[in-house]
């Protein structure tokens, strides 16, 4: 009987072989084309699909990894070059060792699993890397929850011949490793790796390559179970070759630490959603490729520059630590390319020294303070209110406004008397840009900044006088971009974080799509004059001081601001190439202590701009056409006959504008912003307003301020009840007596004071010149009970 079951036994492998071969002649007419449709390996890495996203720099450096699919947890293609010589030792020996001897199906396993099943004796199974890598290959032949159905099996035998043929040993195990899946949501050895012992492929060492090996034939199996295979690979790993004689047992391998380390690792999630040094950028870039872009497992290159990128990081890092003690924990910086727009560097938060390390402080809204001036200044000489020349006063101003006087003040809490509107600007003085304001008008800047790219969510009225200091918020990447069109002559265009497409191919006349172009947002003889007071290290001194942080060895114009309670500092400001603009501060609104704008931003600002200048020169841009270089002097001190109230100097003036003297003749009544007069030759004209041959000043609306709310007294008859009106002009002029008030479409007065039956309602209140042209107007509301339309 024992002879007869031996000889059956020597005949299976025989008979196998033989039923196994007429099943697949079988398969092979009933699917011949899932066997052809096997991909080749280049296909398959083509299709890998990991679930990261990279985010390249410019320099086609990997910036960020930002995790894009939550279904699956996917590394990147691991080369079996980049795999380490244990795990592909450890992954042979436990799932198949005979992977370089047979030609895809391991016949001897098959016999043996066959005798092992007719005996119902526990066999290892016979399927082998090729097999499997068939059935991930192919969802014909994978297994279902069922187990395989007998045509799957003797497909998946087909496919792994098939594929034996066509491909590589080490191809095959390549992209075994790839595609298998290990535990949970992990597939492939790069996230195994990464996930389970925070490191890449080629650095796993025989332990870690056990573990892995071992969660290939079990993936979710209890720790327990998974250290006891990973020992008993450890085991086959560490067993000579060809062992000495009577040296049968395997070395000693301490199965209990290696339980320990396997459960520590099969709790660890080293694998974070994302890497790099740019997270905040990432997101944003990601953002704008959604559109475009097929999906999670690509890579997005970017206009960032990784070098700049790092060098922005530890510049702002090195100086937030120094300002720990002062409770500063925040800060953001952004560099732009001022021709392209492109963004060059994005640095959101401060990361570890920040409690708020995923607020992203570049597009964070936040008051901008003192950075607006430019802007309200160039907008101010674009309407020839002011030169860069005229003298403004700063002095105490008691401004009326619809919710009462505002009181402006300046940082230092002190006054300089009357300075020009370079020295205002450059020494970023409060009550000269609020008198400016007033002259502009609020809802004139408003436009203006809107124009320029700065998403104000308000209105002018709702600002007020004190949209001059930044009491609106904004964001740092569209304030530094419209800093940026300074820099390009008031000509004003979006950002770009990711590269432009190449053009398409032209089809016969088909018109290629045109980029965005540049808005003329300003006056470009006004933007060079704001670029030249901003550059100036002589005006800024009497706040800065001649020794400042913000003077660069280079052509460069910059301004500083800080918000109320210091909770924001600025500094932001350009190059002939590049515009930097950089926030400090505290994500929470907490106020800073004692940090100004040269020991808060600037220092950094100036640390960024002069490593882009560290080879590279920047020189002063070219005046555009319009304007005029003339010798200025200016008049002595009230009371001080021997001093001028500024030095003797060469200032830019749109053509038309200039005057050889400034002086002071007296003191203006009022609060209507021109505050002086200046002196030219024999002719009088206000400081505010710059004569020209044709361009005298124009009168404004001076009360009501805009946005007045009026509520009339029940009290008081209605009939009795009177707005007052009042418009600036010349003293002793016709101008302002010539005026019109037009409200609601239709004439109701005459003169430069005038009183009005109010009557309930949101009204527009114009005020025309004599040819009846509009030079000002404001909204007005009045509340109330009114009288009769017939007795109006």
């Amino acid at each position: 009987m024992l002879h007869s079951r031996s000889v059956s036994a020597s005949l299976w492998p025989h008979r196998i072989r033989s039923t196994a071969l007429a099943g697949v002649v079988g398969l092979l007419w009933l699917h011949p084309c899932s066997v052809h449709a096997l991909p080749i390996p280049a296909e398959v890495r083509a299709d890998w699909r990991p679930s990261d996203t990279l985010v390249l720099s410019r320099e086609g450096e990997v910036l960020q990894r930002v995790r894009t699919d939550a279904t699956v947890r996917r590394g990147q293609w691991a080369a079996l070059a980049d795999v380490s010589p244990a795990l592909r030792t450890a992954l042979v020996l436990s799932e198949d060792k005979r992977f370089y001897e047979h030609s895809g199906v391991d016949w001897s396993a098959v016999s043996a699993a066959a005798w092992g099943n007719l005996w119902n004796q526990r066999t290892r199974g016979a399927s082998t890397i090729t097999m499997q890598l068939a059935g991930l290959l192919d969802g014909d032949w994978r297994q279902g929850p069922g187990g395989r159905s007998v045509t799957q099996k003797l497909g998946q035998t087909v496919a792994a011949q098939v594929l034996d043929r066509r491909w590589r040993k080490d191809q095959i195990l390549e992209a075994y490793l790839n595609l298998v899946p290990f535990r949970g949501e992990i597939v492939g050895i790069d996230a195994l790796a990464r996930t389970l012992f925070g490191k890449a492929p080629h650095g796993l060492d025989a332990r870690e390559a056990a573990v892995a090996a071992a969660l290939v034939r079990a993936p979710n199996a209890r720790p327990a179970l998974v250290a006891q295979r990973a020992c008993g690979v450890l085991r086959e790993m560490d067993r000579p070759v060809k062992p000495p004689r009577g040296t049968e047992k395997p070395p000693a391998v301490d199965c209990d630490a290696l339980d320990l380390f396997t459960t520590a690792a099969l709790q660890r999630r080293a694998f974070d959603a994302t890497e790099g040094i740019a997270p905040h950028f990432a997101r944003q870039a990601l953002r704008e490729a959604a559109a475009t872009a097929d999906g999670g497992g690509r890579t997005v290159p970017s206009t960032l520059s990784a070098p700049l990128q790092r060098v922005a990081l530890q510049s702002l890092d090195q100086h937030l630590r120094e300002l720990r003690g002062r409770n500063v924990e925040d800060g953001a910086v952004v560099v732009l390319d001022n021709a392209s727009g492109d963004v060059l560097a994005w640095v959101g938060s401060s990361g570890l020294l920040s409690r708020a390390g995923e607020v992203d402080g570049v597009l964070a809204l936040r008051q901008p303070g003192s950075t607006l001036k430019p802007f309200l200044y160039a907008q101010a000489i674009a309407e020839r209110r002011l030169t860069a020349a005229s003298l403004v006063e700063d002095s105490p101003a008691h401004i009326p406004t619809a919710s009462g006087l505002y009181i402006p003040q300046n940082y230092d809490r002190s006054f300089k008397g009357w300075v020009s509107a370079r020295t205002a600007l450059a020494a970023s003085l409060n009550v000269p840009a609020v008198r400016t304001l007033v002259m502009v008008t609020p809802d004139a800047f408003f436009t203006q900044l809107r124009t320029l790219g700065l998403p104000l969510r308000e209105s002018g009225g709702y600002y007020g006088y004190s949209l001059a200091l930044g009491s609106a918020e904004v964001p740092l990447l569209q304030l530094a971009n419209a800093y940026r069109a300074l820099a390009q002559g008031g000509r004003a265009s979006p950002v770009r974080l990711l590269p432009p497409p190449p053009p398409p191919p032209r089809r016969g006349d088909a018109p290629r799509a045109a980029p965005d172009q540049p808005v003329q947002a300003l006056d470009a003889r006004a933007a060079f004059i704001v670029g030249d007071i901003l550059s100036d290290s002589n005006a800024r001194a009497r706040t800065f001081g001649t020794d400042s942080v913000l003077a660069t060895r280079f052509w460069s114009a910059v301004k500083t601001g800080t918000s109320k309670d210091m909770r924001d500092n600025w500094a932001i400001g350009w190059s002939q190439r590049y515009t930097v603009g950089v926030w400090v501060g505290n994500a929470s609104g907490a106020p800073m202590h004692d940090v100004s704008g040269t020991s808060g931003a600037a220092p950094i600002w100036a640390e960024v701009m002069g490593w882009l200048h560290r080879g590279t020169p920047s020189r002063a841009p070219r005046p555009p056409a319009g304007l005029v270089h003339a010798a200025v002097r200016y008049g002595p001190q009230d009371g001080k006959a021997a001093t001028p109230l500024e030095s003797a100097r060469e200032e830019w003036f749109l053509a038309g504008t200039q005057q050889p003297l400034f002086a002071i003749d007296s003191i203006a009544e009022g609060q209507d912003g021109a505050g002086a007069r200046a002196q030219n030759g024999s002719q009088k004209v206000p400081s505010g307003a710059p004569r020209a041959a044709d361009d005298a000043p124009r009168p404004r609306i001076v009360a009501p301020a805009p946005g007045t709310i009026i509520a009339l007294d029940p009290d008081i008859p209605p009939e009795r009840q009177r707005l007052r009106f009042a418009a600036s002009g010349p003293a002793g002029g016709a101008d302002a007596g010539a005026v019109r008030w037009r409200i609601g479409g239709r004439w109701h007065g005459q003169g430069a004071q005038w009183g009005w039956l109010p009557w309930p309602g949101r009204h527009q209140v114009e005020l025309l010149d004599a040819r009846g042209q509009v030079i000002d107007q404001i909204q007005i509301e009045v509340r109330g009970a009114g009288l009769r339309a017939g007795a109006r």
